[in-house]
């Protein structure tokens, strides 16, 4: 919660000193979650947002520049006098990663935090690191341990890895996609091809033909479900009129790239943005 952060942030600094030293800079890393995607994937909402944080924070803008990748997420870099301002966005999992480095005293972190807060219209906010980064000792900057992950566990960084460490039984994405193209999600023979050609991409066999099913008596739940079976499993989806989305599951006991079936869905149903919800099953 942010509450819990800014509390965070206060008890990291009240700890008692054994000694004082003297730091070139404060490194905090923040995480935040549960953040509104439309924020997290608009250049224009996100900088202006970023830049609100850091001027709340007492620091001096020099510069900035923020750059949209395809087909969302974004990164951003402001440069302040104090040092720097810097995030990254991952809307499909509601996440931003933010860095705040500053030289000096004149930055209220505590107001930071709270600004965040207010921007991404979140409560759930956490200071994850909180560095002291070049310190001084008396023969000039000294040499430290550097700060590492937890020697409990081990981090992966793609999917295919994970999946073949924890010798997985299968993998199951849930791909929802938003805002899509109306005439795209109610056009039966446009869902089939899609599947083929997903199929195609995450190089899965297909075993018979695919199923579309139209639900029309019921407005709320409107639009085409579809189902097709695969060489190791199934997949199936709902496109529903009323919002304009496309919900999609994938599984498969074979092994495919979670984000890639994800990106295609969103630019083959011309959606504005996606969430991407992974599980490796036992």
């Amino acid at each position: 919660m942010a509450v819990n952060a800014l509390a965070q942030v206060r008890s990291i600094r009240e700890i008692p000193r054994l000694d004082e030293r003297f730091a070139l800079g404060k490194h905090l890393t923040i995480e935040i979650y549960d953040a509104e995607e439309h924020i997290l994937n608009s250049v224009e909402i996100l900088k202006a947002g970023c830049l609100k944080v850091v001027r709340d924070s007492g620091a001096t803008i020099l510069d900035s520049s923020f750059r949209k990748f395809d087909p969302q997420g974004i990164s951003g870099f402001i440069v302040i006098a104090e040092s720097h301002f810097s995030i990254h966005t991952w809307p499909e999992h509601r996440y931003a990663a933010v860095d705040l480095f500053t030289c000096g005293t004149s930055i209220d972190y505590d107001a930071a935090i709270q600004s965040m807060g207010e921007v991404f219209q979140t409560d759930s906010i956490i200071v994850s690191a909180d560095m002291a980064r070049g310190v001084l000792g008396n023969n000039g900057v000294e040499r430290h341990t550097p700060v590492c992950e937890d020697s409990r566990y081990v981090y992966q960084l793609s999917w295919q890895d994970r999946f073949e460490s924890s010798k997985a039984w299968g993998l199951s994405s849930s791909v929802d996609v938003y805002h899509c193209d109306p005439e795209k999600i109610r056009d039966a023979e446009h869902i089939k091809r899609y599947v083929r050609e997903l199929c195609e991409r995450i190089e899965m066999k297909r075993f018979q033909d695919t199923v579309v099913v139209n639900f029309g008596e019921d407005e709320r739940v409107a639009g085409f479900s579809m189902t097709q079976l695969i060489e190791t499993s199934l997949i199936s989806g709902h496109f529903a009129n009323a919002s304009n989305a496309a919900y999609i599951d994938i599984f498969s006991c074979k092994y495919y790239e979670p984000r890639e079936a994800a990106e295609f869905t969103l630019e083959f149903f011309g959606g504005e943005h996606y969430q991407l919800q992974v599980a490796l099953r036992q």
